[in-house]
Formats: C-alpha cells, structure tokens, sequence
C-alpha cells in the first residue's frame, strides 16, 4: 500500500489517547495535506478558471487567491461564479476573507472602501514611487511586507534572548542568527526593501543590549553602545545579514 494511502487512512489519536477512524479529510498539519490539496485545487479551479475565464490571470498559493478583473462589475461576477464552482467541488468561500480591491494608483483614483490587500506575506496597497527617468513621485499599487510579518519577524528575534547570551561572542550570535535573517532579506525585500528596515532597527537593539550586558564600560551608556556598535558595522559590514539594508 502506498505511503500516501496509508497517511490517508490511518486513525487520528484523541487528547484521550483514544483512536478514532477517519472518513473523510486529512491530517491537519500533516506533509501530505497541503500536497493532496494542491492536486484538487489543481483540476478543481485552476483549470476551470483557465477554461471558463482565459482572458483573466490570477495567483494560486495554496488556497489562496488573487484574481484581477479590469471592472468591478467583472470581479463580481468571477466571484459569483468562482464561489458556485466551489459549492461544486465540495468547498466554498470565506466570508470574511473574499473581497473585491481597488488596486489604487495615479491613474486611478476612484474612491472605494477596499485598496489593500494581502497575499504570501506581503501587503498590496498604494504607495509612493519614484520614477527615476523623469524625476517625478507618483503613486503605483505595490507590495511590501505586511505589518503582522514584521511583527512575526519582531517575535522571533526577541525570542532569542541575545542579550542573555553574553558568554557568546559577536561571530557566534551572527553564524545564529544570520540563516534567519538571510531568508527573511531574501524573500521580504523583493519589493519595496525599505519597509523591511524596521526588523533591521530592531536587531540593533537587541545587540545593544547584549552589548551592555557583556561590556561594564557600555552598560549604563546607551549612547556608547550606540557608538560601539556602529563602530563594528563600519569596521565589519558583512558581520550581520540584516546590515546590507541602508538606514
């Protein structure tokens, strides 16, 4: 019997310790859930979309989707259409999380209730550009990493308590955290990398304090450790991932 099917049949455990038989569904967690539901969303939409609205694109990521319509009165009508195919295959659309957005820029400036919106981590909205040929600041829909991402990434870095770890040394905290912190950069300054200089802020703090945890001639001086640590990124700008952003 296939690995797959088995994963598929096997009985769930209960806080009890009890077993109980499956019907229907997958392991919620489980590696093969978000596979299998890839499949059916696969054939169940994608394909649909692509033959009942070829003229339309739209972005899958799991089960979430971004559709783009040219006119409200299009995306009301792929939502219609795109929540009775659901009811279809067995699904259906959240109410809380299906809205239709006004991609807002300088050549659209309609008033709507909705401009933003977010997908794989980034926030959508309108923004200011630069447009660099001729000189001008204008207005585009653009993503940049979502407040709560920043927020997750803010959670995580306190969570390694580098300010208790003074028995380390500054090479041992970077080889820690930098994988981390490499993956973050990599993925969240794509577009517009300025809205990610926050988390860079905020690792400099937490390695200010270590710093006047470690040093005695630092620890009652923040303007010191400040000086300190600026005086080591000069000297070693490569030290820390979270460096290479300018602020």
């Amino acid at each position: 019997m296939p690995p797959a099917t088995r994963r598929l049949k096997a009985p769930m455990l209960m806080p009890d310790g009890t077993m109980v038989a499956r019907v229907k569904g997958t392991p919620q967690g489980g590696p093969i859930s978000p596979l299998i539901a890839n499949i059916f969303l696969h054939y169940g939409f994608d394909l649909w979309m692509t033959r009942k609205y070829p003229g339309v694109q739209f972005e899958r990521f799991a089960d979430d989707v971004v559709v783009h319509c040219v006119t409200e009165r299009q995306a009301r009508q792929v939502r219609e259409a795109i929540g009775r195919r659901l009811v279809e295959i067995g699904l259906e659309l959240h109410p809380g999380k299906t809205r239709i957005v006004y991609c807002k820029d300088s050549n659209r400036r309609r008033e709507f209730e909705l401009v933003s919106f977010t997908f794989c981590g980034f926030a959508f909205r309108p923004r200011e550009a630069y447009n660099t040929k001729q000189g001008q600041v204008f207005t585009s829909f653009l993503p940049a990493v979502a407040p709560g991402k920043l927020t997750d990434m803010s959670r995580r870095a306190a969570s390694w308590r580098l300010h208790r770890r003074t028995t380390l040394t500054l090479d041992d905290l970077a080889e820690e955290v930098n994988p981390v912190l490499r993956g973050w950069l990599n993925y969240f300054t794509e577009f517009y990398p300025s809205a990610v200089i926050p988390i860079g802020k905020r690792m400099d703090r937490h390695l200010k304090r270590w710093a006047r945890k470690k040093y005695k001639r630092l620890e009652r001086s923040d303007k010191r450790a400040r000086v300190w640590l600026k005086g080591v990124r000069k000297r070693a700008p490569d030290l820390f991932a979270h460096w290479e952003l300018r602020y």
